[in-house]
């Protein structure tokens, strides 16, 4: 069984060129798993952005919501599976809350019990939102308690967990 390493962090806290050093060290294939979708102008620069960072030879799946299902059919496959290396929770959890609640139920339970089955290593980035102000509105509290239940579940299934703060990683749950 590959290990699992859940990245969590607020914005711009350098989560995401942690979990990308951390899936160059480890010295095999790598798929990189993103959630975005390109909604705007300024969206599609920051996914730009980040493809032209990534390293040529990373293979690139654009999901934005079926995560379980791709981990899925790679777990299928004859061969030795790659690092996958997903990116981010946060904007797959919003992907899924707008589009609708059957779809988000039956996704998140299929996506958490396919992380537990994974044979190859893993790396979730997910946003830390539970640090600050409680929202105004029912869609941002649901947001934040959704995204807050969703890293708790995964915390629970990954070997190791590491916070970025400042773009210093704090090992919160240590391998082994």
């Amino acid at each position: 069984m590959g290990s699992k390493l859940l990245v969590t962090g607020g914005i711009r806290s350098g989560k995401t060129g942690f979990a990308e050093q951390r899936a160059m060290q480890a010295g095999s294939a790598v798929f990189y798993v993103a959630t975005a979708t390109a909604g705007d102008d300024e969206m599609a620069l920051r996914i730009e952005r980040h493809q032209q960072q990534r390293p040529d030879d990373w293979g690139l799946i654009e999901e934005p919501l079926r995560l379980g299902e791709m981990l899925a059919d790679f777990r299928k496959q004859p061969c030795k599976p790659p690092l996958l290396l997903i990116d981010c929770m946060s904007l797959w959890l919003s992907n899924l809350l707008f589009a609708g609640g059957e779809m988000f139920s039956e996704e998140r339970e299929l996506f958490l019990r396919e992380v537990e089955a994974y044979p190859g290593a893993l790396i979730i980035v997910t946003n830390e939102v539970g640090l600050g102000t409680i929202g105004m509105d029912a869609l941002t509290r649901r947001f934040a308690d959704e995204l807050g239940w969703l890293n708790q579940a995964l915390a629970g299934r990954c070997d190791e967990v590491v916070m970025s703060v400042a773009g210093l990683p704090l090992t919160l749950k240590a391998s082994g």
